[in-house]
């Protein structure tokens, strides 16, 4: 029990530390990039490769993607009600301390649905895909959108992490589920998605889709700032 009270210790001032990394300047930006809404482009451009490169085991695959969603959330609200570790923004202990910048959500955070929903994504998308470019991009993604959960002050970092292992086993485990289902059930159809992979002039696409989202949140920024609307 000392030694699990040291890392929710160290947990908070690990948080403490990344949540008082605040500004003006990035405190719309950040809760801008942590709302899913913001990359809905970034997920179109996805989904259209995707539909593309599969053609029949399009549905194969969106199926995974939403049983993804499905089990991650699922799975990380009864992780929340079991072990009931409040929000940084509800701890009694620390509340007063944090940065808010937006709602405070639900009163528990452990563990991060977010996270867990979006490493699953990065695990399950990228086996797809099969191409090292795109797998560093969610990654870079990931990272910084589950940033965002600190910096709002809505997660300590110990929530992201297992939320993230728990997205990581989700994402493996539907993979292996999808490759079972493709190889009993869609033999001899093609494309096989254990041999079709994301090309170079695709992933280029998603990338510049993704750095288009992202600037976007900061000309989206800086007009709401000219006209002092923030």
């Amino acid at each position: 029990m000392e030694l699990l009270q040291r890392i929710l210790e160290l947990d908070k001032d690990l948080f403490l530390f990344l949540n008082g990394l605040h500004n003006g300047f990035w405190d719309p930006i950040m809760v801008m990039v942590t709302r899913q809404e913001i990359w809905i482009p970034f997920f179109a451009s996805i989904m259209f490769y995707i539909v593309k490169n599969y053609r029949a085991k399009t549905l194969l695959v969106l199926i995974a993607l939403a049983l993804l969603i499905t089990v991650t959330d699922q799975f990380s609200n009864v992780i929340k009600d079991s072990f009931q570790r409040f929000r940084p923004v509800h701890d009694p202990v620390i509340a007063h301390l944090v940065h808010e910048v937006m709602g405070k959500g639900g009163p528990y955070g452990f563990i991060s649905a977010h996270a867990a929903n979006s490493v699953a994504m990065l695990v399950l998308v990228s086996r797809i895909f099969k191409n090292r470019t795109y797998y560093f991009l969610m990654l870079s993604w990931v990272l910084i959108f589950c940033y965002s959960r600190i910096y709002v002050g809505v997660h300590y970092p110990l929530d992201l992490i297992c939320g993230g292992l728990v997205g990581w086993l989700i994402g493996w485990g539907l993979f292996r589920l999808m490759m079972f289902v493709e190889n009993h059930f869609f033999f001899g159809r093609s494309p096989k998605i254990e041999k079709t992979a994301l090309s170079a002039k695709d992933v280029g696409t998603i990338v510049l889709v993704f750095l288009v989202s992202l600037t976007t949140v900061f000309i989206a920024v800086a007009i709401l700032r000219y006209y002092n609307l923030l």
